[in-house]
């Protein structure tokens, strides 16, 4: 389940309360069980897919990507692959881990591995997010907020989508808080 850490050092691991801390921005969290056969966690626990592999998992949520169409209004996705030997994991990194909004919403379903997720809110503080597996985010247009792997540069997480283009990042200069450092 997600942890959420606020700028004063609070923490938060139960869902009612990070959606409450987060409901100001208007991003929906929640976390959808789901059985996970063998041959399918075999598939998340390996670095790399053929394409093959990788549909065979985006098919294996089809029913949630049916419901979440229905209720989002997504008209595609795809399978975000995070791994070490990634080749373009450091423009990724680089790309995701600076302060930007989209026009379109992001949402992403984890289904192995943890991703981070950094948000200003209205007043200006900043929260973390750690998402684990089979937790899942939406997270509206226009919502100033970076994302980065965790430290093991694992992850796997479905991508959903609103317009077929994906999320543009459009970056807004706001410098990450140091509040991590400061509570050690």
């Amino acid at each position: 389940m997600a942890i959420l850490l606020l700028e004063n050092g609070t923490i938060h691991s139960d869902l009612v309360d990070i959606a409450r801390e987060l409901s100001p921005l208007g991003i929906y969290l929640t976390h959808y069980e789901s059985s996970t056969s063998g041959f399918l966690a075999d598939l998340l626990s390996q670095e790399i897919l053929t394409d093959k592999e990788k549909n065979y998992i985006l098919e294996s949520h089809n029913s949630l990507f049916a419901f979440l169409k229905k209720e989002k209004g997504y008209v595609g996705n795809d399978l975000l692959a995070v791994h070490p030997g990634l080749p373009y994991l450091d423009t990724l990194i680089a790309t995701c881990s600076s302060y930007h909004t989209h026009t379109a919403p992001e949402a992403l379903y984890v289904l192995s591995g943890n991703i981070i997720f950094g948000f200003v809110q209205p007043d200006g503080q900043q929260v973390q997010i750690i998402l684990h597996p089979q937790d899942y985010i939406h997270i509206p247009a226009g919502v100033e907020h970076w994302l980065s792997p965790t430290a093991s540069l694992h992850c796997k997480a479905v991508r959903y989508l609103t317009i077929m283009e994906g999320c543009i990042p459009y970056y807004t200069g706001t410098q990450k808080s140091d509040f991590l450092r400061k509570q050690r």
